[in-house]
């Protein structure tokens, strides 16, 4: 009896050890092969490519054996094979993938090495290895046995190997399988008798799937593979749909189990992590977050600080890329000036066109860092401002119901009768205004003194902010909203102002010193002299002087020639003489001059012959 107690105690604690054991000392074991560099067939870019990611996703995710192996000839393949088998015999978790030319003949699926030459439909049952070896390979694993073929790509040697019978068939693709074994999976990148794309990148869009969703922690391994097929469908436009055979059971199955959450820290811990990190996002530079994260490396704020971080780095960046393309177009332009040969100054234009490129996407890097930078800040802010206000009542408190002073602790009471100070939303307006006002100073958009006074000068500086940042806040008073925004911009914001005659280099004014020759015109630029124009003048050396001058004849006079007598006037007229279109007359007796107005003869009448 006493026997019989002791044994049952026995297997009563192997049992709870057992129990206790976590739930991924599973042993998992892989198997990546990738052939690009095919001996009688044109290059394959990327099953190298597509081989070297996959692997590093299993060693990421901590697989206690990951064989990675590129281009492997028929004797490597064949021994890679062999060892892998004897890896499987112990392991919980096998896997296999390959990446490189398949075919399908009679129905069987063949993986090809590198060196085969198959130049008749025989020659695949000795060059190649049908995937039934490969199930054999991993056929002794305990629990998931999975092979996935990245090989259902275009077959040269289905082109050019002879029929030595005509009934035999070869099609394209590969053929739907099913495995004999139970808890096999098998996955095909495209379906049973279509082909595969590589697509324009690194990775085929296959490959480019399987590394996002193969390895994520808790996700079944068929909602893996059935993720994979949405984003390949979607990234070749329907023209390829990834197939999967074999069955698992109703249990989920993960090649990567879910980790444990971590217990929170205590909460004085936690609000000494946020205070450091924000004093590093106060500070804006990458110091300071470098700092931070060596202190912090996990965490929230962690994952907040690599953010900023990423912001700063984009920022660099894109300074490092504008820097080279100014350099670039200074080149190209100084090549054409000079006259350069026509090669060189093409050459500096290509250089110029890459370093233009190259500064659009460091832009839109930067742009989508600090994008992501400000919505992560956003959010946190926000669950700040909400746990403050679920702290400071017992329910929620709309806006109407706030104090006006919001600086100012009002007790209230906890459901045990205790008096509790609510907490402060936000600091005193003039450490706020004063908070602002250092931040606007320091992306370059206020010029005055910090001393919290939020006075027209400190309101032109967020409307200048508001402008050249794309933002809307209020600027009749300084707010958290606009202070969170400012300290996320790494950088100057408002562009630096100089005076006449001097420009902007950096942070700095420096003097406009234009050269020999030139002078500073109104628009701030250095403009060339233009010479004065000659002004043509007499040669007074070979003009004669007045002396020199020869005298000009008189005309000898001549015999006085009797001057015509005038006709005498008619007696008793009155001397007055109009004149009309044809001629002039004397006034008729009795008659005299009345003027009209006019333009006189020819014209109008101006004086007209009045005849009492």
């Amino acid at each position: 009896m006493r026997y019989t107690l002791l044994r049952v105690l026995v297997v009563l604690a192997a049992s709870v050890l057992l129990a206790s054991q976590p739930a991924w000392a599973t042993k998992r074991v892989a198997l990546v092969v990738g052939n690009s560099n095919y001996q009688n067939a044109p290059l394959l870019p990327n099953p190298a490519n597509d081989a070297t990611a996959i692997a590093a996703t299993l060693k990421g995710a901590g697989f206690d054996l990951v064989e990675s192996r590129l281009n492997l000839t028929s004797s490597d393949m064949r021994r890679a094979l062999r060892d892998f088998a004897d890896q499987a015999r112990d392991a919980d978790i096998a896997i296999v993938y390959y990446a490189g030319h398949g075919i399908e003949i009679d129905g069987t699926n063949y993986l090809i090495p590198t060196d085969a030459r198959l130049e008749r439909d025989t020659d695949i049952y000795d060059e190649a290895f049908s995937l039934d070896r490969v199930l054999l390979a991993i056929e002794p694993a305990k629990q998931l046995r999975v092979v996935i073929v990245d090989a259902c790509r275009n077959n040269p040697f289905a082109d050019t190997m002879k029929r030595t019978v005509a009934s035999r068939a070869i099609s394209r693709g590969l053929a739907r399988v099913e495995p004999a074994v139970s808890n096999t999976l098998i996955a095909f990148a495209a379906k049973a008798g279509l082909t595969a794309l590589d697509g324009n990148s690194t990775n085929s869009p296959y490959a480019t799937a399987l590394v996002k969703y193969i390895a994520k922690p808790g996700l079944d391994l068929r909602r893996a593979f059935g993720f994979v097929r949405d984003d390949v469908l979607q990234a070749t436009g329907n023209r390829q749909e990834p197939y999967v055979y074999g069955s698992l059971g109703g249990e989920d199955v993960a090649l990567v189990p879910k980790a444990e959450e971590p217990a929170p820290p205590p909460a004085n811990a936690s609000s000494e992590i946020r205070r450091d990190y924000e004093l590093a996002l106060q500070l804006g530079n990458k110091a300071a977050m470098s700092a931070f994260l060596a202190q912090h490396p996990d965490g929230y704020y962690s994952n907040l600080a690599k953010l900023q971080l990423n912001q700063i780095d984009a920022e660099d960046a894109r300074v490092t890329a504008t820097r080279k393309a100014q350099e670039a177009e200074q080149q190209k332009a100084r090549l054409a000036s000079e006259g350069a040969q026509r090669a060189e100054q093409e050459k500096a234009a290509a250089e110029f066109k890459a370093a233009e490129d190259a500064r659009i996407a460091a832009e839109r890097t930067k742009q989508a860092a600090q994008d992501q930078a400000a919505e992560a800040e956003r959010k946190r802010t926000a669950s700040q401002t909400s746990t403050v206000a679920m702290l400071s009542t017992n329910g929620p408190v709309v806006d109407s119901a706030k104090p006006d002073n919001i600086a100012t602790a009002t007790p209230s009471l906890n459901s045990e009768g205790a008096k509790v100070a609510a907490l402060n939303t936000a600091p005193p307006q003039e450490d706020l205004a004063k908070s602002v006002q250092s931040e606007l100073s320091r992306v370059g958009c206020f010029t005055g003194s910090i001393d919290g006074d939020w006075n027209a000068a400190s309101r032109r500086s967020l409307t200048l902010f508001n402008r050249h940042a794309g933002t809307k806040f209020d600027v009749k008073l300084a707010s958290l909203d606009a202070l969170d925004a400012i300290k996320l911009k790494p950088a100057r914001v408002c562009p630096l102002i100089c005076e006449h005659g001097y420009k902007a280099d950096g942070d700095q004014c420096r003097k406009i010193i234009c050269a020999e020759g030139s002078f500073l015109n109104e628009d701030n630029e250095c403009e060339k002299r233009r010479g004065k124009k000659p002004v043509a003048k007499r040669n007074t050396d070979e003009r004669p002087s007045r002396a020199d001058r020869p005298v000009r004849e008189r005309p000898e006079p001549q015999a006085d020639v009797p001057r015509r007598q005038a006709t005498a006037r008619p007696s008793g007229g009155s001397g007055q003489i109009v004149c009309d279109a044809y001629l002039c007359r004397p006034v008729r007796r009795g008659c005299h001059l009345d003027y009209r107005g006019g333009g006189g003869p020819g014209g109008g009448t101006g004086n007209v012959e009045v005849c009492n």
